[in-house]
C-alpha cells in the first residue's frame, strides 16, 4: 500500500468497476466513490470492494472530483473515471515513486479502446493525462464540461510507465450519444465564456478535425472504428458551434442552452463519462 487516495466518480458503472477497483487494490487502502444516482449494481460492488462511496448531487465533472478529493485519506491523488483501469506496469510505477514533492505532478499514459479493439493511431491513439497529484497543491477547474487540472506555475511533470486502459464507448450508438451529450456542454461552456459560433468554426473547422484524426494522425490505420472516431470529431466540433448559434438567435437559448430544440439524438450518455 501507498499513501494514494483513488477518487472515482460513478453513474451506472457496474459493468466496468469492479475490474478497475480489483486492480486499485494493490496500491491502496483508500479508494473513494463519488457517485451521481447510479440505479445498477455500481454502489453495492464498490462497498463490497471496500470503498467508501458518497453520494452527491451532479455540480459537474470538476465539482464532483473535488468533491471526492476534499474527502481522501491521503494528499496525494490518483484521479480515474470509472471506465480506466490500470495495468500492472502503471501500478509498480507509482508504487515506486517517493511522493516527497508537492510540486511535481504525474503524467500518465492511455490506452484507448474502441469496445473492445485498441486504438493505436489518430488522437486516441496518443493520449496521456495528469492524474496524480497532490490536493494541496492542485484541484480540478469546474467549467461544464472539459474539466482541466489547475496547476500552480513551476509545478514538475513527471511521465509514468504503464498505462491506464480507456474503455471509452461500447459501439457507435454509444458513441453518437456522447458526442451530441458533450457537444451541448461545450456549447454552454462557450456561451458563458461569451465565444460566439462563425462561419469558419461551423463549416470549417469540422471539416479540419476531421482531417487531422483521419489523416495526418494516421487514424485509417485502425480501420472503421478510426473512421467512425473521426467521423464524431466531425461532428462533435459541428454541434458544439451549431447549438452555439442557436443558442445566439434564441432569447430563450441565451439564459438555458437546453431550452432550445435543436436535440438531433436521443441523449443516453452518462452523465459523467469522459
Amino acid at each position: 500500500m501507498v499513501p494514494v487516495s483513488v477518487v472515482i466518480i460513478t453513474k451506472n458503472e457496474a459493468e466496468m468497476i469492479g475490474r478497475s477497483i480489483t486492480m486499485l487494490r494493490q496500491l491502496t487502502d483508500d479508494i473513494v466513490v463519488v457517485d451521481n444516482d447510479s440505479t445498477d449494481h455500481t454502489i453495492d460492488i464498490s462497498v463490497e470492494n471496500g470503498c467508501r462511496v458518497y453520494q452527491k448531487s451532479w455540480d459537474g465533472y470538476g465539482a464532483n472530483k473535488n468533491k471526492g478529493i476534499a474527502l481522501a485519506r491521503y494528499n496525494w491523488i490518483l484521479s480515474i473515471d470509472a471506465d480506466e483501469i490500470p495495468d500492472a506496469d502503471l501500478l509498480t510505477s507509482i508504487s515506486r515513486l517517493k511522493l516527497d514533492d508537492c510540486d511535481t505532478v504525474y503524467d500518465i499514459p492511455f490506452k484507448a479502446y474502441y469496445g473492445n479493439k485498441a486504438i493505436n493511431f489518430g488522437n486516441w491513439g496518443r493520449d496521456h493525462h495528469i492524474r496524480l497529484f497532490n490536493r494541496t497543491r492542485v484541484k480540478w477547474s469546474e467549467p461544464p464540461v472539459h474539466e482541466t487540472l489547475v496547476l500552480p506555475q513551476n509545478m514538475r511533470v513527471q511521465k509514468l510507465s504503464g498505462h491506464l486502459h480507456h474503455y471509452s464507448v461500447k459501439n457507435v450508438q454509444e458513441h453518437e450519444a456522447k458526442i451530441v451529450h458533450y457537444a451541448q456542454l461545450s456549447a454552454l461552456k462557450y456561451q458563458q465564456s461569451g465565444k460566439k459560433a462563425n462561419m469558419v468554426k461551423l463549416y470549417l473547422a469540422p471539416i479540419f478535425h476531421f482531417v487531422k484524426a483521419y489523416v495526418f494522425l494516421l487514424g485509417f490505420l485502425d480501420g472503421k472504428e478510426g473512421w467512425n472516431i473521426a467521423r464524431m470529431a466531425f461532428k462533435n466540433t459541428w454541434l458544439k458551434y451549431y447549438y452555439l448559434d442557436k443558442a445566439e438567435q434564441n432569447p430563450v437559448g441565451k439564459k438555458n442552452l437546453y431550452e432550445v430544440p435543436v436535440m438531433a439524438y436521443e441523449l443516453k450518455a452518462n452523465a459523467h463519462t469522459e
